[in-house]
C-alpha cells in the first residue's frame, strides 16, 4: 500500500474546477494515506515538490485554451528543477480535453478527457493500492511517443459530488447546472460536458449554501451556462424551479446575506428575459445588474453561430431589464466567423441602440477555441474602424472588456494550431 500526496497547482481561472476536484477527493476517499495541499503562488510548487513526503505525488493542472502556453512554460520550469518518477503531472480542463496530444507533448504525464471528478477519485484510489493507471477510463498518455486514450471521463451526477471542499476551506460559487443544450459554435462548454442540461437538486444546493453560511460567508453565486435554464430539460424556462431554488437559498442563508443570480460567473440568454423572471430575481437576489449574452447585432452572424435567438430578443431583454431597474451588461463577440462589413455595421448600430436604452457593453474578440465547431476558423479581427468605435464607448464609460487581449490570444491560438504536428 502506498501514500499519495495531491498538490493543486492553483490558478485563479481554474479555482472553481479545483474546488470541485478537491471536494470530490475529500468526499469519496477517507484514507489517512492521502494528503492534499495547494500551491497558490508560482514559487510554491517546486518548494512543495522538494519535500517528497509520499510514495506518489500528483500535481493537478487545469487551464483554458488561452492559458495553455503559460501552463506549459510553468511545467517546464518545474520539471527542470525537479523531475522524479514519483511525481505525476495531470492536466484537465477544456483545452486538455480538446487537445490531449498537444497537452501531453508539452510534458504533462496524463490528460483527463472530459469531466474529472470520477476519474481523479479512481486515479488516486489506484495509486493508493499501487495499481496501474493505463486502462483508467478518461485518461490519455503517451506510450513510445504515441497517444493512448481510454475514452472520456464519465458524465457525473452533480448531486454525487460537492461543489467545493469544506474540509480544505476551498469554497466558492455553487455549480447548479452542467452542460448546455444550445451548443453555440464558438463555445467549448457543450462540447466538453455534452449538449444537455444536468442540474444539481435544490436540496443539494441549499445544503451547500448552509455549509457556507456556517463558515461565515455572506456572498452566494452560482455556476451555470445559462442562469434561467435551471430546472429546464430543453429551451423552456422553468420559473417554478428557479423560484424554489432562490427562495430555498435565501431561507438558508438569511436576509443579511447577498445572493447573486444572472451575473458573474454566469449569464442570461436574451430570449429568456421576461418580466416574471426579473421579478423573481428582484424578490430573492441582491444584484442590480445582469449579464446578457448578445454576441452580435447581425441576424446572419447569430444564425451562423447557432445562437438560437434573434436580434430583437436582445433589444427586448435590455428594455425589460431597464424597466425593472437592472443594468444590463450585454456581451458582444467581435470578429465572429462569416462577419461581413454589413454585419459589423449592424452590430455597431445595435450597440448604439442598446446604450441609448440604458445598457452597458462587455466587449470580447472571437477566439477559435479547440474542441468547438469554429476551431478551424481564423482569429477574430477587430478592424481600425471597429476599434475606434469601441475606444469611444470605453472612454465614455459605456463599454469595457479585454477585447484587445483576446485578439492577441486568438492569433496565438491559431499559430499553435497551425504549427501543431500530429
Amino acid at each position: 500500500m502506498a501514500t499519495v500526496r495531491v498538490i493543486v497547482n492553483f490558478s485563479k481561472s481554474a479555482r472553481y474546477a479545483f474546488n470541485a476536484l478537491v471536494g470530490a477527493l475529500d468526499s469519496h476517499i477517507s484514507d489517512p494515506r492521502l494528503s492534499i495541499c495547494a500551491a497558490r503562488r508560482r514559487q510554491d510548487l517546486p518548494e512543495l515538490l522538494r519535500e517528497n513526503l509520499s510514495d506518489f505525488t500528483v500535481v493537478l493542472w487545469s487551464f483554458y485554451s488561452p492559458g495553455f502556453e503559460a501552463a506549459s512554460c510553468h511545467l517546464n520550469e518545474v520539471k527542470t528543477l525537479i523531475d522524479r518518477d514519483d511525481i505525476i503531472h495531470v492536466a484537465g480542463g477544456v483545452h486538455a480535453s480538446a487537445e490531449p496530444l498537444q497537452t501531453l507533448r508539452a510534458g504533462f504525464d496524463y490528460v483527463v478527457i472530459g469531466e474529472g471528478e470520477q476519474v481523479l477519485v479512481e486515479l488516486v484510489q489506484r495509486l493508493l493500492a499501487q495499481q496501474s493507471l493505463q486502462d483508467l477510463q478518461g485518461l490519455a498518455y503517451l506510450e513510445n511517443g504515441n497517444m493512448q486514450r481510454r475514452g472520456r471521463g464519465p458524465l457525473i451526477d452533480l448531486n454525487d459530488y460537492p461543489p467545493f471542499s469544506p474540509r480544505y476551506h476551498m469554497f466558492g460559487a455553487i455549480e447548479i447546472t452542467r452542460g448546455c443544450v444550445y451548443a453555440c459554435r464558438f463555445c467549448q462548454t457543450p462540447y466538453v460536458s455534452k449538449a444537455r442540461f444536468r442540474h444539481r437538486s435544490i436540496e443539494n444546493i441549499v445544503e451547500y449554501a448552509r455549509r457556507m453560511r456556517k463558515e461565515g460567508f455572506k456572498d452566494y453565486r452560482f455556476i451555470t451556462p445559462t442562469s434561467l435554464s435551471y430546472g429546464a430539460v430543453g429551451e423552456e424556462v422553468n420559473l417554478d424551479a428557479i423560484e424554489n431554488l432562490l427562495s430555498g437559498v435565501r431561507l438558508a442563508v438569511g436576509h443579511d446575506a447577498r445572493v447573486f443570480f444572472g451575473t458573474f460567473p454566469s449569464e442570461i440568454r436574451p430570449e429568456h428575459v421576461s418580466r416574471d423572471a426579473l421579478e423573481l430575481i428582484k424578490k430573492y437576489a441582491d444584484n442590480d445588474n445582469l449579464i446578457i449574452g448578445g454576441q452580435s447585432g447581425s441576424q446572419n452572424v447569430l444564425d451562423l453561430s447557432k445562437r438560437g435567438h434573434s436580434v430583437q430578443a436582445i433589444v427586448s431583454a435590455v428594455e425589460l431589464c431597464v424597466a425593472e431597474g437592472f443594468l444590463p451588461n450585454v456581451d458582444f463577440l467581435f470578429g465572429l466567423p462569416g462577419e461581413s462589413e454589413r454585419d459589423v455595421e449592424a452590430t455597431q448600430a445595435l450597440i448604439t441602440t442598446l446604450i441609448d436604452k440604458g445598457a452597458k457593453i462587455h466587449c470580447h474578440t472571437f477566439m477559435p477555441l479547440p474542441g468547438t465547431p469554429f476551431q478551424r476558423e481564423a482569429a477574430g479581427d477587430v478592424d481600425e474602424k471597429s476599434s475606434q468605435f469601441i475606444y469611444r464607448l470605453e472612454s465614455s464609460g459605456k463599454a469595457y472588456g479585454k477585447w484587445k487581449k483576446h485578439a492577441e490570444t486568438a492569433h496565438r491560438l491559431v499559430q499553435l494550431r497551425d504549427n501543431r504536428i500530429e
